[in-house]
């Protein structure tokens, strides 16, 4: 299939996968007239750059996850290298999650206050 058919089938735009082309991640053949050609396979590894760039991963993570499909795995994530930037996006996101928390536990504490504070000005003026 040409480019504008992949981009169409994948949900994305001929300028993206040719973005994806740069970086490596898609590799179209050329055709006697240099138009990339793509088969099905190459739609799927789309799919799966969609899928982990939703997922906040960078196009330098999601190079291990398509060179896991293209090495024939049925899925992106079962390989070694895969599962290394799995498990380092997962400390990252613990880390967020946990600063996050921290910084919720804060807000509440100074929303109790401020309202304590609130109360008691209105008990002291009715």
């Amino acid at each position: 299939m040409l480019i504008g058919e992949l981009a169409e089938r994948a949900g994305t735009s001929p300028r993206t996968l040719r973005y994806y082309e740069e970086h490596g991640l898609v590799r179209p053949s050329r055709d006697g007239n240099g138009y990339r050609q793509y088969d099905d396979a190459e739609l799927r590894v789309v799919h799966e750059i969609r899928t982990l760039l939703a997922d906040g991963f960078g196009l330098d993570d999601i190079k291990p996850f398509v060179a896991c499909l293209r090495a024939g795995n049925d899925a992106g994530h079962v390989c070694p290298d895969s599962v290394a930037v799995l498990r380092r996006r997962l400390a990252e996101v613990d880390d967020y999650l946990a600063r996050l928390t921290e910084v919720r536990d804060r807000l509440q504490d100074q929303l109790g206050q401020a309202l304590d504070n609130r109360e008691i000005r209105c008990q002291m003026n009715p």
